[in-house]
């Protein structure tokens, strides 16, 4: 197969040819002519127009072909345009937007730089970090101008920690598919609320039915307000990491009440009672078979929060309120503070 037929096979090239392919120092130059069988589209509206002017050659990085750099060159026309009743630069379809790179080149970039720090994908091809910024920009342009947020029904909403847990964005997904709807600055109820005047009245009332989140009373403050219709269910995770705070509460408690006889042997086991049973060491299971005879409250507090998985084992809504009521009944009477 020709160089030449690669580059076109790449491309949109309706309304266009390949005049020449040339090895130009150290990479390719495609030099792209119009087809005069056509006439040139309005880069507006993409109606066929009539021809005005040329203007200057442009240059467009294209896809490297075995790792050579790749460079077309074009001389755009501008073209009166009847739709539009105005003159507008022509529609070259394998332009990235205004930006000198090709859609395929603006995409391949994208698509590493969700796997690799920019600046190394900016290395990987030859490119400045500016490039890889401006194809990454597209990409996530052509995506949401092309995506329906009418299916989504369920969403969920966490924070993430950057800067050393500084900033907290948050980040609202389609629990179905995973996929990002928005981000926002902050985990405040003003940002929660921008994503509800964003997703529409409409579309938060009538069609959403559940929302996951974690115990963050921004977000639930929120929720409650915008979308009070909507099943509200804290997270799994965030639920075990309540239960393991209360259990490492007790421990602190008891080894400040006991005597200094209990406190050493309670030194050193805060990880036994956080951890999960199964990632437990031998030694460390052998000091909790130990620690079982004696009676702690620390002990009684740890089987709170094991036996707390099986709510998760619950086959309907009746079993599981069911368990939360015998559950909670039982920590009542242990009188664990």
């Amino acid at each position: 197969m020709l160089v030449e037929q690669l580059i076109r096979e790449t491309l949109e090239m309706q309304g266009f040819r390949i005049e020449s392919v040339k090895k130009v120092g150290s990479e390719l130059v495609v030099t792209i002519v119009p087809d005069l069988r056509y006439h040139p589209r309005c880069g507006v509206c993409n109606s066929p127009g009539d021809y005005r002017d040329t203007l200057s050659e442009r240059r467009f990085r294209h896809v490297p072909l075995w790792a050579i750099p790749v460079t077309l060159i074009y001389a755009p026309c501008r073209v009166t345009c009847p739709e539009c009743k105005s003159v507008h630069v022509e529609s070259m379809p394998w332009a990235a937007g205004k930006k000198r790179l090709t859609k395929a080149f603006a995409v391949a970039i994208a698509t590493w730089a969700k796997s690799l720090p920019w600046l190394q994908v900016a290395r990987q091809f030859q490119c400045s970090w500016g490039t890889v910024a401006a194809a990454v920009t597209y990409a996530v342009a052509f995506g949401l101008g092309r995506r329906d947020l009418s299916c989504i029904t369920h969403i969920g909403i966490d924070e993430i920690s950057r800067q050393k847990g500084h900033v907290y964005p948050t980040n609202v997904y389609d629990l179905r598919t995973g996929t990002l709807i928005m981000s926002g600055e902050g985990r405040t109820k003003d940002t929660l609320s921008a994503f509800f005047d964003f997703f529409g009245p409409e579309r938060t009332t009538s069609r959403l039915v559940g929302i996951c989140c974690d115990m963050w009373p921004s977000y639930i403050e929120a929720i409650k307000v915008r979308a009070p219709q909507a099943t509200l269910v804290f997270d799994k995770f965030h639920i075990i990491r309540k239960l393991t705070e209360a259990v490492d509460k007790v421990r602190r408690q008891e080894v400040a009440e006991k005597e200094q006889e209990h406190k050493d042997v309670l030194g050193g086991t805060r990880y036994i009672w956080l951890k999960n049973p199964w990632n437990l060491t031998d030694r460390q299971k052998a000091s909790l078979d130990f620690l079982e005879t004696l009676n702690l409250k620390i002990h009684r507090a740890y089987l709170f929060k094991e036996s707390f998985r099986d709510f998760w084992q619950s086959a309907t809504k009746e079993i599981a309120v069911k368990f939360m009521e015998h559950w909670f009944g039982l920590a009542m009477e242990s009188k664990i503070k």
